[in-house]
């Protein structure tokens, strides 16, 4: 070979490398120069780190309404709170209306009995009040033995009574209020040897102030008797009171 055609065929092996070294650089093997077999599969990459969340999705459309249920049980009572705080005072609030007058605590009370000690003297002058001196029960002092007179303190109806022993004579008596009589009663006397009686009674309306007593209607008939065995008495106590219509239970 001459040096023509060595130096031909060196410059066709240059070309052939360069081209064979650009293939390389760029990975670019032809099919033709890969007559191997495939590989073996390789092992499963490890799992990727989480995406990011998605997109919340639209509403859905509203359902029909669904049948009542039953009522349930009724449940236990829950335990009691604890107490709270004492609220301020609040303002005074205006006076109110007068209410309606109440009943007395106490019942009042008045009642007497007093009857003729043995040996009175009893008034010849018509007009004196008959002293029944000797007391058997006065407790609130509404009576005195000094003017044999009952002084009322307490409104209502009273029921006063007279009962006397007759003996040896004729005997007339009234039942005064305030100076008018208000009931009279007599027993004449027969000659009856024994000692008689003669009893009345009136019921009256009083009011504080008002005076009730026995008086001797005539002079002449004067029998009232006393003695260890029978008595004179006067009498009077309160029925019920009429408190509502009095200044003395404003």
């Amino acid at each position: 070979m001459t040096s023509l055609g060595w130096l031909s065929l060196l410059h066709s092996l240059l070309v052939l490398q360069v081209h064979w070294s650009d293939q390389l650089e760029d990975n670019k093997i032809p099919p033709s120069l890969c007559t191997g077999h495939p590989g073996i599969p390789g092992s499963p990459g490890v799992h990727g780190s989480a995406g990011q969340p998605g997109r919340d999705g639209r509403d859905g459309r509203d359902a029909a309404p669904a049948e009542r249920g039953e009522k349930g049980e009724r449940g236990d009572s829950g335990e009691t709170g604890a107490r709270g705080l004492t609220g301020d005072k609040g303002d005074l609030g205006d006076k109110g209306a007068r209410g309606q007058q109440g009943e007395c605590a106490v019942a009042p009370k008045s009642a007497f009995s007093a009857k003729l000690s043995e040996g009175h003297t009893l008034p010849l002058t018509v007009g004196d009040a008959l002293c029944f001196d000797k007391i058997l029960l006065n407790e609130q002092g509404d009576y005195s033995t000094e003017t044999g007179r009952f002084t009322c303190k307490v409104p209502g109806v009273y029921y006063f009574s007279v009962h006397a022993t007759v003996y040896r004579a004729s005997l007339q008596f009234d039942l005064m209020k305030n100076g008018h009589t208000v009931a009279s009663y007599f027993q004449y006397y027969g000659n009856w040897p024994k000692p008689g009686s003669l009893s009345g009674g009136s019921l009256l309306h009083l009011v504080p102030g008002d005076q009730v007593w026995v008086q001797m209607a005539l002079s002449e008939y004067n029998g009232f008797y006393s003695s260890t065995k029978t008595d004179s008495t006067f009498t009077g106590f309160l029925v019920y009171s009429e408190w509502k219509n009095s200044a003395v239970f404003a």
